[in-house]
């Protein structure tokens, strides 16, 4: 490293300071990254092909990408999909082709939020990618198989990337209190066990969050008398940048629970305290939504199948428009679940008709029922077309061990007041 980019690496945040240059010290995602793992092996081989990864910010996404470069024996181009367009990838392109015709090297494309190509940008590399001109590797925070072409998602392996846990967060702190050269290790800083924790834990699997609350506590806290900067919860609580409360890991836990048993109990009042104190606190509003859809159909399932809906609409409003527009949205749908009548009858049916699948793993599926029935005479004749009988017939559906079961049976609330099933009608 010279003297000038030395003088620049000063004024780099710490986040990108502390970004490893090498696999072996890269943190998390565990499940994708290991010393036998395809990936890393593909990494030190020199052998990746084109692929995708997509997860959450700050999990490490451009940090592999930048491990890859600095492994790879080739050139190392990066676009980001909302500032480029398709001339900067066709120039791109034609120096990869020239490069490797000439020289027999190849170019590694990293393309930055590539769910943001669109169909037209995307087409322009796809035959680059088949030729094998240019490798390509795209960062993304949304789901490719939903965002992105499938011709493009097609040709690329994708990983998944997890959020980090708190445990590898905790390692990345202790990394930078300690580094001298690249971390805070120069700074005398007193931090406690549970401020680690508390930090890891409000960073939502966040590093860069992480690393940008603890730079800016380092920088705005003055040393004590003894020379030492002392980090304290309430300090990071004020340098987090998400929400405006702070929970540690049991409290979010516990308001969580809570949510959820006052949903169960019609308590809206309890709901609304709960699902806001945990979204002050920079909670994900979608682990919320996805609670309530759950709870729509445990607690209260038939009885009132609009709050399935109305909770699916919630998470949809979390997804399109994010905090705080789709807070009204999310409040909408808690009181629906709150106050709607509550029946568990879905969720016993599941309960029940789970248990019996693990238990009659042989059960046979009634001959008139397969889809290339056999000369076999089981005893239940032919199939019946219900719609050739008004719309209902009665027939054995379940396999012979379980045709007198009942799973599912309507409990005396909401809509399902009196309701009669049809094969009970006839």
């Amino acid at each position: 490293m010279d003297m000038f980019e030395n003088d620049l690496n000063k004024f780099s945040p710490l986040a990108d300071r502390m970004r490893p240059k090498f696999i072996e010290d890269f943190i998390g995602q565990s499940h994708i990254i290991s010393s036998s793992s395809f990936l890393v092996n593909a990494i030190k081989g020199g052998n990746l092909g084109s692929c995708i990864f997509y997860g959450p910010p700050g999990c490490g996404k451009t940090t592999i990408a930048t491990i890859i470069s600095n492994t790879a024996n080739g050139n190392f181009k990066k676009l980001n999909a909302v500032s480029s367009g398709v001339g900067d990838a066709k120039e791109i392109i034609a120096e990869a082709k020239t490069s490797l015709e000439l020289y027999g090297t190849r170019t590694y494309l990293l393309l930055d939020e590539c769910h943001r190509w669109s169909k037209a940008q995307s087409d322009c590399v796809l035959e680059a990618i088949e030729k094998g001109y240019i490798i390509f590797i795209g960062s993304t925070t949304e789901n490719p198989y939903i965002s992105m072409t499938r011709a493009i998602v097609s040709r690329c392996k994708v990983f998944e990337f997890k959020p980090l846990t708190v445990d590898d967060i905790i390692v990345a702190i202790n990394r930078a209190l300690t580094s001298r050269t690249v971390g805070l290790g120069n700074h005398n800083i007193i931090m406690s066990e549970d401020t680690k924790k508390f930090l890891a834990y409000n960073s939502c699997g966040d590093l860069r969050s992480c690393y940008n609350a603890l730079e800016f506590a380092v920088s705005c806290t003055e040393p004590n008398s003894d020379g030492e900067i002392v980090i304290t919860n309430d300090m990071i609580s004020n340098c987090l940048q998400k929400g405006n409360i702070a929970l540690d890991e049991n409290t979010s836990f516990d308001m969580l629970s809570a949510f959820c048993k006052s949903l169960r109990g019609s308590d809206t009042d309890a709901a609304l305290f709960y699902a806001q104190k945990l979204l002050l606190s920079g909670y994900d509003p979608r682990i919320l939504a996805r609670r309530m859809i759950a709870h729509a159909s445990e607690d209260i399932g038939m009885a009132d199948s609009n709050a399935l809906l109305l909770a699916n609409c919630a998470l949809n409003s979390c997804e399109k428009l994010g905090m705080p527009e789709c807070n009204l949205t999310l409040c909408h749908a808690i009181i629906y679940i709150c106050e709607a009548e509550k029946s568990n009858a879905v969720y016993e049916a599941m309960s029940m008709a789970m248990q019996d699948a693990e238990m009659y793993k042989n059960a046979r599926v009634p001959n008139h029922l397969k889809n290339h029935p056999t000369g076999y005479d089981d005893g239940h004749g032919t199939y019946k077309y219900p719609h050739t009988y008004g719309g209902y017939v009665k027939q054995q559906y379940l396999p012979d061990e379980l045709k007198y079961k009942r799973y599912y049976t309507p409990k005396n609330n909401g809509k399902e007041k009196g309701m009669i099933r049809k094969k009970d009608k006839i």
